[in-house]
């Protein structure tokens, strides 16, 4: 008889497989991001866009209850598409407005989020994928209210991040947005609808479960001297935050990914830094950010009973 081997081909195929049965359940539950007349002559598929010019260096944080020396450690990190400064000034910016949260800046700051998920490698593409596809979601819905709010042929003026509707009208905000859709009947609390605020209360689950995450990773060891990993980590977040929301066998699924995400060392590398020491005050930055968006987009979808939406 052969014995087979937990080997590390092995491991990567049984991890490969349950990665592909994941993505295979998904498509029979989760929303497909989207609308109907994605990729139509008149209004194409829209994805994350680059920006032209770059921000200051290190932004802005009056009010964020920020030490200035911790403020300082925050860099341009050299080689690497997530940047933690750039997600600390769209976060900021998304709060600009008091009671409320800028869906612009909102998705933005996504963008960067999305930068630190795909950076850890295939093992979590499909949760990035699933979080790319309700960004441009919301920016495609956008866009469409935008252009017939304004009477405007529908496709024109695709060149700038203006034209996606997020800095006016009805998807200015997530206030703006939430009235909207109920006033236009977009919403219901007993069927699935791709509306916008269905999306964005997918994203803010997300939102928490990357923030449970970094708080993990911001932690020291345990009595023993002990830290935990960041697969560890990602299990914990995942069972508060998303799990509760999924089917049993895909909770299953999704534990077993996590198992092969990237060590610590990967994972400070992101925020540009080698020790746990040095990585603490800027995952502590970041942490307050998340912790200040995610809690008054928590209040806007409680005031308006969106927490549950099906």
């Amino acid at each position: 008889m052969v014995i087979l081997r937990q080997t590390p081909l092995l491991r990567y195929l049984m991890l490969s497989a349950m990665l592909t049965l994941l993505l295979f359940i998904s498509s029979f539950w989760l929303p497909q991001a989207g609308v109907p007349d994605c990729g139509s002559a008149w209004l194409p598929c829209l994805t994350s866009y680059s920006q032209t010019a770059d921000p200051p260096l290190v932004p802005p944080m009056e009010g964020w209850a920020v030490p200035e020396e911790d403020r300082r450690l925050i860099k341009e990190c050299p080689d690497q598409s997530f940047q933690t400064w750039r997600l600390l000034q769209h976060l900021r910016s998304s709060m600009a407005d008091e009671d409320d949260i800028l869906l612009e800046s909102y998705l933005q700051g996504w963008d960067q989020l999305l930068n630190f998920m795909e950076s850890l490698g295939t093992v979590v593409s499909f949760f990035s994928q699933k979080v790319k596809e309700k960004i441009s979601l919301i920016r495609q819905l956008s866009l469409r209210q935008s252009l017939e709010a304004r009477g405007k042929p529908a496709g024109s003026g695709l060149q700038t991040p203006a034209a996606f509707g997020l800095q006016s009208g009805a998807f200015r905000s997530v206030r703006s947005m939430v009235e909207a859709e109920l006033k236009a009947g977009a919403v219901s609390f007993y069927h699935r609808t791709d509306s916008g605020c269905r999306t964005l209360l997918r994203l803010h689950r997300s939102l928490l479960w990357l923030k449970l995450m970094l708080e993990g990773l911001s932690e020291g060891p345990d009595a023993d001297g002990r830290f935990k990993t960041p697969g560890e980590l990602s299990r914990d977040a995942y069972r508060v935050a998303l799990a509760p929301h999924h089917p049993w066998l895909l909770r299953q699924a999704a534990e077993l990914v996590f198992l092969a995400l990237p060590d610590r060392r990967y994972f400070l590398q992101l925020v540009c830094v080698r020790t746990q020491q040095e990585a603490t005050p800027i995952l502590t930055i970041i942490i307050h950010a998340l912790t200040l968006v995610h809690t008054r987009t928590q209040q806007i979808l409680a005031e308006y009973e969106m927490l549950e939406l099906p």
